[in-house]
């Protein structure tokens, strides 16, 4: 883990203002290492500037406070929303994505751009998608 770290993949306004303890398991940890090391830090050395996280790991009970479906990857540690600051910059990084092949199972252009939602789970579907 070169550009990321557990603390910014498990932090959370909400968690913190709800009093919602998001502490991942040593699955959880596994998983978020899995994802930067296979997803997120080559996009990151790839684009060449930094990429901020909105929401990495939500257990359970912060997942539904922020409204996430109940089969969320993030729950697992699997998923990742981030942000290179745009949503410009955000489909220039989606292009990116793309054309690095790197084996995200889910690729999601969230609200034309708004943030990335990234996964990398066990099937590595390549998924690459848009939700309005």
């Amino acid at each position: 883990m070169k550009h990321f770290t557990i603390e910014e993949l498990t932090r959370s306004t909400t968690a913190r203002q709800r009093g919602i303890d998001n502490t991942p398991s040593q699955l959880v940890i596994n998983n978020l290492h899995a994802l930067v090391d296979n997803i997120l830090d080559p996009l990151r050395e790839a684009w060449g500037a930094p990429i901020h996280v909105n929401s990495g790991y939500r257990c359970r009970e912060l997942n539904k406070a922020v409204g996430g479906v109940p089969q969320s990857q993030h729950i697992l540690g699997e998923a990742a929303d981030i942000t290179a600051g745009s949503r410009e910059q955000n489909k220039r990084l989606f292009s990116l994505l793309q054309q690095l092949n790197l084996p995200v199972d889910q690729a999601i252009n969230e609200h034309d751009y708004a943030w990335l939602h990234l996964s990398y789970g066990p099937h590595h579907r390549r998924h690459y998608f848009a939700i309005k």
